[in-house]
């Protein structure tokens, strides 16, 4: 699996229709229209997501 950071995966959601609803820390919140799910993104800079967090996701 590639490794992405959290900046690279905020953009990625937003192409795919998620929407940034607020920032919790240096955690970033999504949500999509009609979906219940909600996402939390960590952003630590350019640090790239651990593996099992993507799997998560």
């Amino acid at each position: 699996m590639k490794q992405v950071s959290g900046k690279e995966l905020c953009r990625l959601l937003e192409q795919e229709g998620w929407e940034l609803k607020r920032v919790n820390g240096s955690h970033h919140i999504f949500l999509m229209q009609g979906r219940p799910e909600r996402l939390s993104v960590p952003m630590h800079g350019n640090q790239p997501l651990k593996t099992g967090l993507l799997k998560a996701l």
